[in-house]
């Protein structure tokens, strides 16, 4: 995924087209009788994404990851990447969650990785999502790989967890990668619990970023069907925005005065600042829109703590539904 280039498109309607037009989903090829026994034994495969099989000699132990919710898996998985596109960047939007070790080598940026340098660590496996098919031959001349979707705005949690079970598996991770679905569904539950007991679900939120755009402020949501809006409807939160969104991230796209609607709307607003920009403090100062917002006025202004990605796996997905519980629990 291209973010948080927040001046961009999420995707391309081309990609996004592709990705729903595709058939195929990650599912892995071995049975579940085999969970936690693969790490020592030979060839694996999965039927990736892509409807490609991924067949390993043995699991991969050295990784690189061209993502950051791949990074994020793999490290989870207790499996540090050799290599990752745009050390720099994940460290300011996801590393909060999961860090990366010192050892990690940059291999260039997420959208133009360096094959060369990809092929010099001699990795057993490259991880990939979708929207960087074009890269998958001259990668492949010099080590496997692996394509996983990366969002589905119908099912993103059935999704994120189809993506951790092809990574566990190429990987010998998939003891991991049960205890670390276990620990996110327990938290689930531990969010919806705790907003119950406060009484206040029945408040709508709007999660969103924005940059700038000249002199104006441009506002992208996360509607229901995003990871931000799925993890919400899981914890029995109502998402406020209704308007159009991608198809695939489930990102709606609007400005301040698209907000208008809400000036009279009992809400809570939750945004992301990892980067500094202060779009929502420093960039709407003195606009009359804004102040005259409804969750403006009551204080329900809230900035989700830097280093936590919104697109990304199963510990970045607790750490939202943490600050849900912070937001409506504390």
């Amino acid at each position: 995924m291209r973010l948080p280039d927040l001046k961009r498109s999420a995707v391309p309607a081309a990609v996004a087209a592709a990705l729903l037009a595709a058939t195929a989903c990650g599912t892995t090829e071995n049975g579940a009788d085999d969970a936690g026994t693969n790490a020592d034994a030979g060839p694996v495969s999965v039927t990736d994404f892509l409807g490609r099989t991924v067949e390993l000699d043995a699991p991969a132990e050295k990784v690189v990851t061209l993502e950051w919710a791949e990074t994020e898996i793999a490290a989870s998985l207790g499996v540090m990447p050799v290599g990752v596109a745009d050390i720099e960047g994940y460290r300011t939007w996801v590393g909060g969650t999961v860090p990366l070790d010192d050892t990690v080598t940059d291999v260039g940026t997420r959208q133009e990785p360096s094959v060369d340098t990809i092929a010099g660590l001699d990795a057993d496996l490259v991880i990939m999502e979708a929207d960087d098919q074009e890269l998958i031959a001259n990668i492949e001349e010099f080590v496997p790989v692996l394509v996983v979707e990366g969002s589905n705005e119908t099912d993103n949690l059935d999704r994120m967890k189809r993506d951790v079970d092809m990574i566990a598996e190429l990987t010998g991770a998939t003891a991991e990668a049960e205890t670390l679905w276990a620990d996110f569904e327990a938290k689930v539950q531990e969010t919806a619990d705790a907003i119950e007991a406060a009484g206040t679900g029945g408040v709508p939120y709007l999660f969103a970023d924005g940059w700038m755009e000249g002199d104006a402020v441009a506002v992208r949501p996360f509607g229901a069907g995003s990871l931000v809006g799925s993890l919400g409807t899981a914890a029995g939160l109502e998402n406020a925005w209704t308007g159009e969104t991608d198809g695939m991230w489930g990102l709606g796209t609007t400005d301040l005065e698209g907000l208008a609607q809400y000036t009279d709307a009992d809400m809570k607003f939750i945004h992301n600042n990892a980067d500094g920009g202060d779009i929502f403090t420093e960039g709407v100062a003195g606009n009359a829109i804004w102040e005259n917002l409804q969750f403006v006025k009551n204080g329900e202004v809230h900035e989700l703590p830097h280093g936590v990605w919104t697109f990304g796996g199963p510990k970045s997905s607790e750490a939202l539904l943490d600050y849900f519980a912070e937001v409506y629990a504390s």
